[in-house]
């Protein structure tokens, strides 16, 4: 773990900055445009990425000197982050000062730190709050003036991992030859490019780096995420496949609401499986395949947003106690509206923006809206459960009351679970703060797909098409108003109809008896 102390305070200060200069990226491949440089104590400091990058399966042996074919090298098992096109950029006025006939009129030094190694820069260890050496510090040979404080790992010989590029005498640009460095540990990677000189105050790069795994572009992270959205289109493909038997051997029985079921099913299916293609292609390219990623955006969106409509309206009663949802209609379908938006945009933030192993601040304000509107679901939910319950022990239905205490029971399960695992993930958070854990990361949002579908399997199970016919009747009328029917909830099947015609087999057995 990240020790305390003197020792973490000064990488966390990196971290606060890496947090608010974040560069453009796109997946894999970070892209800089003339990004600026932004003051940090004695240094001016700009975060060129972290990712969370697996140990190299082939090592290479360490080149000859001058060896410089970086790009015949083979990429297959390899970890690495490549520097292309970066091009550091001063001002002119800045540049008109020196001498041309210097060679070396400027310095801007690449950091590469692996986040274990975190005591290892600046000048912590001299209880100094320095990143770069000053005279001062340069007394005890710890360190050498106008460069950034470094020790190298003992454990790890070469880190953290340094590289300079200089500008020459009056030129406005320094280009920094294209160069791999390759990874042989497995952790969390940072990237900064630090000036030491305060005149170079206003210099500007460009360029991009491109990250990669031994297995691909993904980043460390979100690897796993594809292997799991790969078995997770398969449980659904399971799942709608024992679905679609169902369907076909009581097709003559079939109501509404299996259809509703039908639609979670495939949107479940179709989501996952864009999902694992997503990540698929992102993995080969190195860049997010913006139509498969806005579709499986939009899918993730949609499902969750009916799921919970079906939910609240099976809990009111619709289709069991009341033919219609009279004024609510527009109530449950306003609520519906509004979090599909938030989750939209809560997803396209997600998925769209930084890829950095490091989540953004404006994710922060978009959780927050969907986590209320969530919130409102759940006491809306409930509380219809609630009077639904008692309406169906008041008229002694204890069919029906027996299959919506088994669905309350599941329901409450699943939020209590969800309860449990929010505590866990603001744990997790809250103890990980530069993302030491960030191969376990990945489990934090493969539990929301897992627990949505466990659930469906409880409702497929529950409410799986049988022999019925396919007349669906809610129990009375007193709860009916003049309104815009539903077209079904999604919920509660077979079981239902089967409750309500035995019922009124009974009523016309006893009928018969009177006439008699």
């Amino acid at each position: 773990m990240f020790s305390a102390g003197r020792r973490g305070t000064y990488f966390w200060i990196l971290f606060l900055l890496s947090a608010i200069s974040a560069s453009r990226v796109r997946a894999a491949i970070h892209e800089y445009n003339n990004e600026g440089f932004i003051p940090r104590f004695n240094s001016l400091l700009f975060h060129g990425g972290s990712e969370g990058l697996y140990a190299s399966r082939i090592v290479d042996q360490p080149p000859t000197s001058g060896q410089k074919d970086e790009k015949n090298k083979p990429l297959t098992g390899k970890s690495f982050i490549r520097f292309e096109s970066i091009t550091f950029r001063r001002p002119k006025e800045v540049a008109d000062k020196q001498n041309e006939m210097q060679q070396s009129t400027g310095v801007v030094e690449v950091i590469i730190i692996e986040v274990k190694d975190s005591d290892k820069i600046g000048g912590a260890y001299m209880n100094s709050s320095a990143i770069c050496c000053h005279p001062y510090l340069a007394k005890g040979g710890n360190c050498k003036v106008g460069e950034v404080i470094l020790r190298e790992n003992p454990n790890n010989p070469g880190w953290p991992r340094k590289l300079q590029v200089s500008f020459e005498g009056k030129s406005e640009e320094a280009v920094m030859i294209p160069q791999t460095v390759e990874i042989n540990e497995t952790g969390m990677y940072y990237l900064y490019f630090v000036l030491c000189d305060p005149e170079l105050k206003g210099t500007l790069i460009s360029g991009r780096t491109v990250w990669r795994n031994p297995e691909g572009y993904l980043p460390g992270r979100m690897e796993p995420l594809m292997t799991f959205c790969g078995l997770m289109s398969l449980a659904y493909l399971t799942l709608g496949s024992v679905w679609f038997l169902r369907f076909v051997q009581h097709w003559k029985d079939i109501i509404k609401l299996h259809y509703e079921i039908t639609a979670v099913i495939a949107l479940g299916m179709c989501e996952m499986a864009l999902w694992y293609f997503e990540y698929a292609n992102f993995n080969t390219t190195g860049r997010r395949p913006l139509g498969i990623t806005l579709w499986a955006v939009s899918f993730t969106a949609i499902r969750k947003t009916v799921s919970r409509i079906l939910l609240l309206v099976v809990s009111m009663g619709y289709g069991v106690m009341r033919a219609t949802l009279g004024s609510a209609t527009s109530q449950v379908m306003l609520l519906g509206g509004v979090y599909f938006v938030a989750t939209e945009a809560l997803e396209l933030v997600e998925h769209l923006g930084n890829i950095d192993d490091v989540a953004g601040k404006v994710r922060v304000f978009l959780v927050l809206p969907v986590a209320i509107l969530d919130a409102c679901f759940i006491l809306w939910i409930f509380s219809s459960l609630s009077k639904t319950l008692e309406k169906l022990q008041i008229r002694r239905s204890m069919a029906k009351l027996e299959l919506y205490r088994k669905f309350t029971n599941a329901l409450a399960v699943c939020v209590l679970l969800s309860i449990a695992w929010i505590g866990y993930e603001l744990y997790f958070n809250a103890s990980d703060p530069i993302s030491e854990m960030w191969r376990r990361a990945w489990i934090i949002p493969a539990f929301w797909s897992l627990n949505a579908f466990l659930l469906l399997v409880f409702i497929c199970i529950l409410l799986a098409p049988s022999h019925n016919p396919t007349r669906y009747a809610h129990e009375t009328r007193d709860d009916e108003e003049e309104s815009i029917p539903l077209s079904g909830s999604g919920v509660f099947a077979g079981e239902l109809v089967s409750i309500v015609d035995k019922e009124r087999k009974v009523a016309e057995v006893l009928e018969e008896d009177k006439r008699e």
